[in-house]
This record gives C-alpha cells, structure tokens and sequence, in this order.
C-alpha cells in the first residue's frame, strides 16, 4: 500500500502546531465535503483522506508515532519489545531444536529462520528497518543503537512503603529498606540477546543471535539491595519521597529509575494525627475543671506542666503552637491540642461523699441552673 505523507494531506508543515492542523483540516474539509461535492467520487476519496490525515496527526500519541514509523506508525513495535520476542522465540525453538537435533539461534549469513525474517513479521522487509521506541538496554551487543535507530531508556522505577511511629514523623528518622529490584541484565545489557558478529573488510556483520542465557531473553534480572534511607522530619502518612537513581539499575548511573517511597504512620495510642497537628484526650478531674489546676500532660518526646482554668468544662481545647508536626517545605508546623475530658471520682469514702452532698445541697440551695434545663425546654 501506498504510503501517504499526512502532512502533505493537510498542507501544513511537519512542525505545524495543533492549531494550524486544525484551521488546514477546516478548510479542507469544507471545500471537499460530500454536501458541497454531490456525486463527485474524487471529493469524496479526498474528504476520506483528509479524515484519515486528521485523526492520525490531530492526536499527539498518534502524531508521534506516526513521525518516529512513518506508514509502519499502525503496527510498529518498540525496539526493546521486537528483541525481546525474538529472544523468546528463538529460547522455545531451541527448546524444540535440543529435542529434534537443532541448535538453537539465528544465522545472518544466510539459511532459514534468520534474524531478517524475524524482522519483516513487523516492517515486512529487511533487517534495515527502524525501531519505534528505545530499548531499555539499547540495541543487542554486537548491535549499533544507531543501525536500530534506538538510544538509551531509563531502567524502570520502583516503588516501596516504610512504616514510621509518631514521633518518627516529628523528629525524623533513618530506615533501612531490603529492596528486590529489576536491574538490567549485564550480560545482555537489557535486550534479552547476545549477538556474534564478523568483520568483513570495515564492515561488521551479525553473524547469530541467542538469548541471552543470564536473564533468559528477558533482559532483566531480579536483584537484591539494602538501603539505608533518611525520612525528614515533618512527613505526613502518604507522603511519597523520591530517592533519584534508586530505582532499576541501567548500565549507565544517570539511567538509573529512581525510588519512590510512600510514608506510612503507625496509630499512636495517645495521640492522633490530624493534618499537621497532635490531638490528645486529656482526662481531668471534676475538682480539678472547677477550681483550676496545674496538671502534667504529656508530648510526644516528654512531659508539659499545663494549667487548667477554673470552670473548664468537657470539650474545652487548650493548645500549645507548633508543638505538633514541625514545618516542612511551605506547611507551617502544626500545634498540639488537648481536648478535656472532665470524670467523675468513684469508690468515694464516706467522708468524701459527705462532702459531696453538701457541695450539691449548696449548690441547689444557691439556685444553680439545672444543666438539663434546655434539653427539658426542647421537648
């Protein structure tokens, strides 16, 4: 099939932006439209065409694509991909050639099933053509990345939880992290083969291709690392931290992928997590709410003296600033609340009781509002 330049389609340029493929689409569009060309076959191909340029070049995965494969753009795969199924074809033919008396791999001197063939399943010519994409690897060893028209890819990223306590998350801490990556394989430097090549004269030509018998043709391997890993003070639970080069290894460090590592908070039985600040339940006294008191309550790294006003009821919030979590980047620090929760004494002595009956006896007798007064009113 004819190859078909969209961009000569439309009339505009190659670097033409979305908004001059659109203007040349309109006008096109209208003067080769089916209403305005009745019966007139040509018009009608042409509008089809214009449709065809449109949706392809109109659409930036497909315009991309498109400018890397040109008429292949449809059914082209990506350089690390096409090494990667020919690796594995070539494993279970050998599989099948150990079984039958071949051997496994390719010939690209002549002879059946060579690595041309393998590649006209996807350009539907000779070994010449181009790749899609990049390979994470590059091209195979042996393999120019520019006779495959491939370059280097970043090797993949990964991605981890820690879980921290509280005060982790207040003060920092350090964690070490047992990680199973996905490096690149060294033997094969990510594209699943290993190639055998000869000079002729100042060419050099391929002669075979194998999987590569390290990663099994898969191009990566699986690798164990410790890291020992900083978590800065003021992390919220879900905060993701990003550690550059952490990731997959690539045969070069600056195409390391890089770690991202979610921050879990442990629940804390004292005190709870709100944004950025601390709430605690502070349980006091009834005496101790009516005639104010100097209490010790508790932080999250010691002890605070706190003074209770007299006539502190339940509920009442006393707050101490910037003692939750402390700033991080543009977030103030956070403060810590304590919310009063006001109990009764029991197993009272009868001393004790005695005075307590005078306290209410006083209290009635001074005309103290029944605190149930305005639920009773509401009925």
């Amino acid at each position: 099939m004819e190859f078909r330049d969209y961009y000569k389609v439309l009339g505009v340029e190659r670097k033409a932006s979305d908004a001059d493929i659109k203007s040349a689409y309109r006008k096109l569009a209208r003067k080769f439209h089916p209403d305005v060309n009745p019966n007139n076959k040509d018009a009608e191909s042409k509008f089809k065409e214009i449709n065809e340029a449109y949706q392809v070049i109109s659409d930036p995965e497909k315009r991309k694509k498109y400018d890397e494969l040109g008429a292949d753009w449809e059914h082209g795969v990506s350089q690390e991909e096409m090494m990667r199924r020919y690796a594995r074809q070539q494993s279970e033919a050998g599989a099948r050639g150990r079984a039958s008396g071949r051997a496994a791999g390719a010939d690209f001197g002549g002879g059946g099933g060579d690595f041309s063939d393998f590649f006209s399943q996807f350009f539907g010519g000779g070994g010449g053509a181009r790749g899609s994409g990049r390979g994470r690897g590059g091209a195979p060893r042996g393999f120019s990345s520019y006779e495959f028209g491939t370059e280097p890819q970043r090797a993949p990223d990964l991605r981890a939880e820690v879980e921290i306590t509280l005060a982790d998350a207040v003060k920092g801490a350090r964690r070490r992290l047992d990680l199973v990556a996905e490096d690149e394989c060294a033997t094969c430097g990510g594209s699943g083969m290993i190639s055998r090549e000869e000079k002729q004269g100042k060419a050099r030509v391929i002669r075979s291709a194998e999987p590569c018998p390290t990663c099994g043709g898969t191009g990566v391997v699986q690798a164990r690392r410790t890291l020992e890993v900083t978590i800065p003070a003021g992390v919220t639970d879900g905060t993701q931290l990003r550690l550059k080069g952490q990731g997959g290894r690539a045969p070069r460090p600056e195409q390391n992928g890089d770690l991202f590592l979610t921050i879990r908070i442990e629940v804390n039985p004292v005190f709870a997590l709100a944004g950025r600040d601390l709430r605690v339940n502070l349980p006091v006294w009834d005496y101790e709410a009516a005639l104010g008191a100097e209490i010790t309550a508790p932080t999250i790294d010691g002890r605070v003296s706190l003074k209770i006003p007299a006539g502190s009821q339940a509920g009442r919030v006393m707050r101490l600033r910037g003692r939750g979590l402390p700033a991080r980047g543009k977030e103030p620090a956070g403060d810590l609340l304590y919310e009063l929760k006001v109990l009764a004494p029991t197993d009272l002595t009868t001393k004790e009781r005695e005075l307590m009956q005078d306290l209410a006896e006083s209290l009635k007798a001074r005309g103290i509002a029944d605190p149930r007064a305005e639920l009773m009113a509401s009925k």
